[in-house]
């Protein structure tokens, strides 16, 4: 016979190596689509962490943000000091009384006869002692800088701006 006619024939039974076969296709099919599935869901768990990890971190920003600018003053003081760290009487941080008694500013610094002077920002302390805390770095340009004896210190630190001398003690 040449040809099988398909309403006539029957067909014929696997073999048992042909069902272990399409068992286990199937098998490893299954396998295949719940491994997919798991890595799906794996994908989804860590992208969901992700997401509230980049929220609860941007909220602290937030946070720590909103605290700084409630801690950080309006207004500071500026004590002036010498190279040693004791607080000066505020005319040795002024650049125009630096000038008319010989000296110079650079950088921050106010020379006058061979010694340095410069503000302390926030520091506390009084005259011949040494300044306790603060910082020498500016303070951002929001920030109103005024000395212990009340003149407004220029922005950046040099010299002194306002209306001169305080008829101090």
């Amino acid at each position: 016979m040449s040809f099988q006619d398909p309403a006539s024939t029957a067909p014929r039974e696997p073999t048992v190596a042909e069902q272990r076969a399409r068992r286990d296709a199937v098998r490893r099919e299954r396998e295949a689509e719940l491994a997919a599935q798991a890595e799906a869901e794996r994908k989804r768990t860590l992208r969901k962490r992700i997401l509230i990890g980049a929220g609860v971190t941007v909220g602290v920003v937030a946070v720590v943000a909103v605290i700084y600018a409630a801690a950080t003053p309006d207004e500071v003081t500026a004590q002036c000091t010498d190279s040693n760290g004791v607080i000066v009487d505020d005319d040795y941080c002024d650049s125009s009384y630096a000038t008319s008694h010989g000296g110079y500013s650079s950088g921050g610094f106010i020379y006058i006869g061979g010694s340095s002077y410069r503000y302390n920002y926030g520091g506390t302390g009084t005259i011949g002692q040494r300044v306790s805390g603060g910082s020498y770095d500016a303070p951002s340009s929001g920030t109103s800088v005024k000395t212990s004896s009340g003149k407004s210190v220029q922005r950046g630190g040099l010299g002194v701006g306002g209306s001169g001398k305080s008829s101090g003690s």
